[in-house]
């Protein structure tokens, strides 16, 4: 393994288009302030970059909503975020944003190194243009019915419903959510980056060169490239970005996933001046901390950028982790269904380090994880109060009483003694091989099995009744609990670095070097100690009950608000309607789409033929146990393609409070093919 001289640390930049919530810190900053606070502990150069991405349309959608600038979005979100950042104890050295000059300036002269060497395709093609509105219309600003779940508020890059990407040509019935019309087709000039182009290499790069990447991280590539890539578009038609530095540009904007990345790279201009020894010297080890959502553009299209400019270096890992849910249910932003990190601080003061356990015990390092408060409870309880904070108030409490806050001589060894010293340098070991691999979930396991090596040690020694009859044996029986007191404000750090100040405060004992863990005289003979206080404080199931009523009457509000009758749609005329050929039809055959979650691929028995009807149904039915279901369709839909599979026709559902989808079909048993009129 190569020695790095430095370390450079970024992590996903969040949308100043909201607060942030449990899901992100799980994902992505957790485990990235674990990683950048342990090297900072071996004394390595390191720095830690993050800030706002302030561009795209989630933000000028939302501005467009409550009827005010972007600028004043991004502020607001901007500064909430930092300070709920800070106040959480995420170390970033620069917490930037993407609307500052350099970050304009740094991305400019990415675009034109790039268009000055060749690297793009200039192509024109046609987009959807809001005439009402004078505006060319990015993806998410049309919305229409998805062809594959007849969701009637997909957007047009993907729909929410069943998950399925899209392209604005797709829906049907789009319309503009900006003044409500139909949009129309204009042709418009964009630059393209040819992925295709860089394919090859990035096969190499990633399949060959970087199999160690976490198996989540290195399948989605895979897949990707096996797939076959794209050029794809680095510009957009819309007023809020970087503008397109070149001539003919007029109205356009740069791609928000070509900026924001390009953002590490303005903010670290921002914090040093020496900012190209971080990315253009090939001793420096740059790793990303993001979400599976943001994997490819991390893996595939910003080093693909990086690669064509050429004299970048390239990240050496992506620990991307997967999702967060809460309370068995998807967090969701519009729903308000997420614990929001600012709340968090003002309903828990002082207890940042409970949430910070929490989710790094949970973690969703390798598959999608459910938190709930009453686990949160459980884990604070049951882990932090009575494993960790037991052994420091007991080793502390017992020290002021039998030597005045004075550390005892140790004298003579016995074999228990001895395998505690050694097991103490052999959890530090474990601590260290967990965090270098990125297993922060494991790391923080190790660490904590400090503390119960710590707990066994005093039950099995028993000095609260040594002391009656051999005071000298238990001079040295508080002297190893007292060393490994000290040891843990070394290797917890990382991961409780609150609880650990005030724990080294007590023990007045300020070694934050990663070498000194593991080292059985860290505290020396007659070192005096302050009396403790409580490390942790219980949870009351009133404190949780709180929590959970906060979460039920949002419950209650969404299926309130999904309860309302969805307004009519225009009436269409006798002849338009009759067009429609909606049939019953039975299942033959269900299967699962390969490499989707969503889709089923269904051969169904129409009366007329036996064709194959792909839906996105598979979060709602197994397949095999629709085979043989009499369901309505829509016969005569113009043939699509999903996935490579031709879908001829689309089955009717219908949608609950729930949002669960649920088939539409005869109440009785009817021949296939017959007409539903």
């Amino acid at each position: 393994m190569k020695n790095y001289k430095r370390y450079l640390i970024t992590s996903a930049l969040p949308y100043a288009n909201g607060p942030i919530h449990i899901g992100h810190l799980a994902g992505v900053y957790i485990p990235s302030d674990i990683y950048t606070r342990y090297l900072r502990m071996k004394g390595v150069d390191v720095i830690s970059i993050c800030g706002s991405d302030e561009h795209g349309v989630p933000i000028t959608l939302k501005a467009r909503k409550e009827g005010v600038n972007p600028q004043e979005i991004v502020d607001r979100y901007h500064s909430l975020n930092k300070k709920a950042f800070e106040d959480f104890g995420i170390a970033f050295d620069i917490y930037s944003r993407t609307s500052n000059k350099i970050h304009f300036e740094t991305a400019s002269d990415f675009f034109r190194t790039l268009y000055n060497k060749g690297e793009f395709i200039e192509k024109s093609s046609e987009q959807y243009y809001d005439e009402e509105a004078g505006c060319f219309l990015a993806d998410r600003y049309i919305v229409g019915t998805c062809p594959h779940c007849g969701n009637e508020n997909a957007y047009g890059d993907q729909c929410e419903k069943c998950g399925t990407s899209l392209s604005p040509n797709e829906l049907i019935n789009p319309h503009s959510t900006v003044s409500g019309s139909k949009p129309v087709l204009r042709e418009t000039l964009h630059w393209y980056l040819p992925l295709d182009k860089y394919e090859p290499w990035l096969k190499k790069w990633i399949l060959e060169d970087h199999k160690d990447w976490k198996t989540n991280v290195y399948g989605q590539c895979k897949s990707w490239l096996d797939q076959g890539l794209q050029p794809r578009a680095v510009s957009r038609d819309l007023d809020w970005g970087v503008p397109v530095p070149v001539e003919g540009a007029k109205g356009k904007v740069l791609y928000v996933w070509f900026d924001a990345p390009i953002g590490y790279i303005s903010a670290t201009k921002e914090l040093t001046p020496d900012w190209e020894k971080y990315w253009k010297d090939k001793d420096t080890k740059l790793v990303h901390f993001i979400g599976k959502d943001n994997i490819v553009f991390h893996c595939i299209i910003f080093p693909a950028m990086l690669n064509a400019e050429g004299s970048f270096i390239l990240p050496e890992n992506v620990p991307a982790n997967e999702f967060l849910n809460l309370e068995n249910d998807k967090i969701s932003t519009s729903r308000n269904w997420a614990v929001w990190l600012h709340e968090y601080l003002e309903d828990f003061p002082g207890k940042q380090d409970v949430l910070r356990y929490s989710l790094c015990a949970n973690a969703p390092e390798t598959k999608d994880n459910d938190f709930t408060w009453k686990d949160f409870q459980a884990r604070n309880n049951n882990e932090l109060v009575a494993i960790l904070g037991n052994f420091v108030n007991r080793t502390l409490v017992l020290t002021n009483n039998y030597y005045n806050g004075e550390v005892p001589a140790r004298g003579k060894t016995d074999s228990n003694d001895d395998a505690a010293l050694n097991e103490i340098g052999r959890i530090k070991e474990n601590v260290e091989s967990s965090i270098e691999a990125y297993r922060f979930r494991e790391a923080l396991k190790e660490a904590m099995n400090l503390a119960r090596l710590g707990n066994k040690y005093l039950a099995d020694a028993e000095p609260w009744k040594v002391i009656k009859t051999d005071p000298e044996r238990v001079k040295t029986i508080m002297n190893i609990a007292l060393q490994i007191t000290a040891n843990l404000t070394i290797v917890c750090e990382p991961f409780l670095p609150f609880s650990m100040d005030k724990l080294r405060g007590w023990l007045n004992f300020n070694d934050l070097k990663w070498s000194n863990a593991g080292k059985s005289d860290l505290l020396e003979t007659g070192h005096s100690i302050n009396k403790p206080g409580l490390l942790f404080d219980k949870i009351e199931d009133e404190e949780i009950t709180r929590q959970i009523d906060k979460l039920l009457a949002t419950k209650k509000a969404n299926e309130s608000a999904s309860t309302k009758t969805v307004p009519g749609k225009e009436p269409v005329n006798f002849d338009d309607f009759s067009k429609i050929d909606i049939r019953t039809a039975t299942i033959l055959e269900a299967e699962k789409v390969p490499k989707t979650t969503k889709l089923l691929k269904l051969k169904i028995d129409t009366g007329l033929d036996i064709r194959t009807i792909v839906s996105g149904i598979a979060e709602y039915y197994e397949p095999k146990a629709i085979i043989g279901k009499q369901i309505s369709i829509v016969a005569n839909l113009e043939p699509r393609k999903i996935k490579g599979i031709e879908s001829k026709g689309m089955i009717l559902m219908a949608e609950d409070k729930d949002g669960k989808l649920v088939m539409v079909s005869p109440s009785g048993k009817v021949s296939n093919g017959s007409m539903i009129k």
